[in-house]
């Protein structure tokens, strides 16, 4: 060790003495490429003005987006292109390497990173702008000094097995897309694009809510009885048993059984007849895991997916620490739980000095995973330095910020600390008379172990039993009070983004550099909406899921989706080639596309009523009558596809209008008879009409005039169709109002309804309007208040995205300039134009005709 250690200072040492002579020849000895442009700063502070640290922001050249940029006949050739942003970005490290010695190509160590890696290697060479020059792969997980210097001491080739795997995850999202959406648009009108993993994901989405749809509530009931110790105190118990028979989880069937063996147990005599107790361990969880980060932040902070990954990035990437800029946390894409045994023993070391030998075992745990595949990172999420303690980062970091690293530097501090101990006792309670058992359960905590660090949410005592009094057997236990309570079992719950993310790791589908974009997918596809946190899928989603369940039964299955992600981890590990993959792939989907291509829009209509029969039409199969129009009373209901979106109507539509949304259980709740007329518009003296459609309740001013459509807006959440008069619907026909003057800018404020619910906006920023809060009502301070608040949030999700300062009035149309800072660094905002600053520009320095210009040549190279 002590010989490697003097080989790694002489050279590094070494590097220093070329780094200094490289700077006096004018020019950076290295180029280095990373994906951020804050781990650019970070690492090129490190490296000094030998090197220059040019960040690629994510990828660079991706597959063309037009057909055939995967060609199955020419051995799955894949034509790949680089956007005009990339470009530029290509030919600016071309530029840099022509007066450098090497390049270090340091991406995420991960195979998106590798790919990275690749894609900047292969434009370099196919230029021949390598010239010879050494290429250096260096990977690290964690942007520490400590690390970046290790990794470029010891680097590697690209690992072009990781490269293929990526290929190859390109290639079948682009053949599943490419193939699968044209079908969907031709067969499915208004239906948006179809992808191999989201589809899947959405189908899990669409089968809980067949769950909830079908599920037979059903009501139990048990007794309650309060009893008293012979020291006075006083605990609960419930009726086990009732005439020898004993009663389980199901419970009394009905009320009036429940209040009898209530008054039986009141009027009863009981003793102790049994007291048995037990230890129960628990063992401390391993570090975290992407999935289970992004679990526990929803859990225990209330934080969505996209704003978990958003802050671990800016922990991970490197923070200001008073003139020192470090990475926090290590990489944060990982499916594994080891630790490296250098930060176990890191960890062991500062538990035992802080909690003492008693908590902490011998040796550190290093937490191996047993049973996992092939993977891109080998160790789990967790702090760089575990002697940085949450408390330092007070002032440094936003709130959001602190508590994710306390989360994460907790939960891999207690890794390494002993199980926590519980005594559980279970108490037996028989009544003098017989006929009549109670039971009691508690526990107490022995040893705190792991749960000194962890335990802090309330989770001290599993199964939130509270403890017993002491108690033993043949001591009277008197009942003070004894009640019967009903119960109703609920349905499972709906998806919330972590439930639906673990889901997807425990059926193996989808990997940590993935989970964050299908998510979002879903929502942007309007496939699925997010209603009080939790997914629920849209009458669009269930349409798709049903149609390609029919079709695409194979490529819907959970077992063979997380089969191709296996088959990808091989090629990753070299035990696969990445074309023997695709075209086993290929030749069976290829010859479905062609089946389902033959197939009439009729015959896919036909086939999505089958799969939704209940939903569309309700119970009862093929009863008599059960899908007759209740309009014209004539023809049949049936599913109808419009590029508005799938719905319900009548056979002879248009010639009968009768629609209605899919569900035929919220159509059979709401008793709608039709439009019903609120009064007159005195200005205009055409009909105001209350209206449900496909998609909920509305108001109408009119009716259609040829071509002209008629003015409506949608009822705001919480107002329900029974409370609208004329005057409500005139006021919201009038949105969107002004509602006042922005006390600090001057500008206007006005309130609205969209897509989304109801809504407040100055200038450029949009703020939800509260579920109970009237769009109608909301005054000017209230809305303030309401922007203000989205202000504060979308810093803290987007990371330091702040305004430096206003710049002026934009010469054109007057509206303000601003110098921002967001996650890459600077910017110039006006309205929804941005710009970003040139690397040597001042921020202090920059005045509005600068920005101005730097906006204008953005526009023109956005084209």
């Amino acid at each position: 060790m002590a010989k490697r250690r003097g080989r790694d200072e002489r050279e590094a040492g070494g590097v220093s003495r070329r780094s200094r002579a490289a700077a006096r020849r004018g020019g950076p000895r290295q180029v280095v490429v990373v994906e951020s442009p804050a781990k650019a700063r970070t690492i090129g502070g490190w490296l000094g003005p030998s090197s220059r640290a040019i960040a690629t922001r994510g990828h660079l050249r991706d597959l063309s987006a037009k057909a055939g940029s995967v060609d199955p006949g020419d051995g799955f050739a894949m034509a790949f292109e680089a956007g005009k942003g990339a470009q530029r970005t290509l030919g600016a490290i071309a530029r840099a390497l022509g007066k450098a010695e090497e390049l270090v190509l340091a991406t995420d160590p991960d195979r998106e990173g590798e790919a990275i890696a690749w894609q900047v290697l292969d434009w370099l060479e196919a230029r021949d702008a390598i010239g010879g020059r050494p290429v250096l792969r260096a990977a690290f997980h964690e942007v520490t000094r400590a690390a970046v210097r290790e990794a470029l001491i010891r680097p590697r080739a690209i690992d072009m097995d990781l490269v293929r795997a990526w290929q190859a995850r390109r290639a079948l999202d682009y053949l599943v897309g490419y193939g699968l959406s044209p079908v969907l648009w031709r067969k499915l009108p208004g239906c948006r694009s179809a992808g191999r993993v989201q589809s899947v994901a959405l189908r899990l989405l669409c089968e809980r809510e067949a769950e909830i749809e079908g599920f037979a509530a059903r009501k139990h009931w048990s007794v309650e009885a309060e009893l008293a110790a012979p020291d006075g105190a006083r605990f609960g118990a419930v009726l086990a048993g009732l005439d020898g028979t004993r009663i389980g989880e199901a419970g009394l069937a009905s009320e009036t059984a429940a209040r009898d063996a209530a008054a039986r147990v009141r009027a009863g005599s009981f003793t102790v007849s049994s007291v048995e107790r037990n230890e129960l361990r628990r063992q401390a969880l391993p570090p975290f895991t992407t999935a289970a980060l992004q679990q526990e932040a929803s859990r225990r902070l209330d934080f969505s997916v996209a704003e978990t990954m958003r802050i671990a990035q800016r922990l991970y990437e490197g923070v200001d620490l008073g003139g020192e800029t470090a990475g926090l946390v290590t990489y944060i894409r990982t499916d594994s739980t080891a630790l490296a045994e250098g930060a176990a023993a890191e960890a062991h070391a500062l538990l035992r000095a802080a909690h003492g030998a008693a908590r902490v075992p011998a040796k550190p745990r290093l937490h191996r995973a047993r049973d996992r595949r092939v993977r891109e990172a080998h160790e789990a999420v967790r702090p760089t330095d575990f002697s940085r303690a949450p408390e330092d980062l007070e002032g440094r970091l936003d709130r959001a910020a602190v508590d994710l690293y306390a989360l994460i530097r907790n939960r891999a501090l207690a890794s390494q600390m002993r199980a926590a101990r519980f005594e559980r006792v279970r108490v037996g309670i028989v009544s003098a008379a017989g006929g009549l058992a109670l039971e009691a359960s508690g526990l107490r905590l022995v040893f705190d172990g792991h749960l000194r660090v962890w335990g802090a949410d309330g989770e001290a005592e599993p199964g939130g039993d509270a403890a017993l009094p002491a108690l033993e057997p043949g001591e009277r236990v008197p009942v003070s009070a004894a009640r019967a309570r009903g119960r109703v079992s609920d349905p499972p719950p709906r998806y919330t983004e972590a439930g639906l993310v673990r889901r997807l790791d425990e059926l193996g589908i989808g990997r940590p550099s993935t989970w964050e974009a299908i998510l979002a997918v879903l929502v942007e596809r309007e496939y699925a909406v997010l209603h009080r946190r939790r997914f629920v899928p849209t009458e669009r989603g269930r349409v798709v899921t049903a149609f390609l369940e029919h079709g695409f039964a194979r490529w819907m299955d959970y077992g063979f989706t997380a089969a191709m992600e296996d088959d990808l981890d091989r090629i990753a590990a070299g035990a696969l080639a990445r074309d023997t993959m695709l075209a086993r792939f290929w030749a069976p989907f290829d010859a479905a596309l062609g089946e389902a291509g033959g197939r009439t829009r009729a015959m896919a209509r036909a086939a999505v009523e089958d799969r939704l029969d209940g939903f569309l039409f309700g119970p009862g199969g093929a009863a008599p009558g059960r899908r007759r129009c209740p309009a014209c009373g004539r023809e049949s209901l049936e599913l109808k596809l419009s590029r508005y979106g799938p719905f319900v109507g009548c056979a002879a539509w248009p010639g009968c209008d009768y629609r209605r949304a899919l569900s035929a259980a919220a159509a059979a709740s709401d008793g709608y008879a039709g439009p019903r007329e609120l009064g007159r518009d005195p200005g205009a003296g055409t009909a105001v009409t209350l209206r449900r459609g496909p998609t909920g309740w509305y108001v109408q001013r009119g009716e259609r005039e040829g071509k002209r459509k008629p003015e409506r807006m949608s009822l705001p959440p919480g107002l329900e169709p029974e409370e609208v008069d004329l005057e409500t619907a005139l006021g919201l026909l009038a949105l969107p109002r002004r509602v006042g003057l922005h006390p600090e800018t001057g500008a206007p404020v006005l309130a609205g309804i969209g897509r989304y619910g109801p809504w407040v906006r100055h200038e450029e920023t949009w703020a939800a309007i509260p579920d109970g809060e009237d769009v109608l009502a909301v005054g000017i301070n209230r809305a303030v208040a309401l922007i203000a608040d989205k202000v504060v949030r979308q810093s803290r999700m987007r990371g330091p995205n702040v305004v430096l300062r206003d710049l002026g009035r934009h010469p054109g149309d007057g509206a303000p300039v601003r110098l921002r800072t967001g996650h890459y660094g600077p910017f110039v905002a006006h309205r929804r134009r941005y710009a970003s600053l040139p690397e040597d520009a001042d921020p202090d320095a920059l005045g509005l005709d600068e920005a101005v210009v730097l906006l204008e040549a953005a526009e023109k190279a956005r084209g």
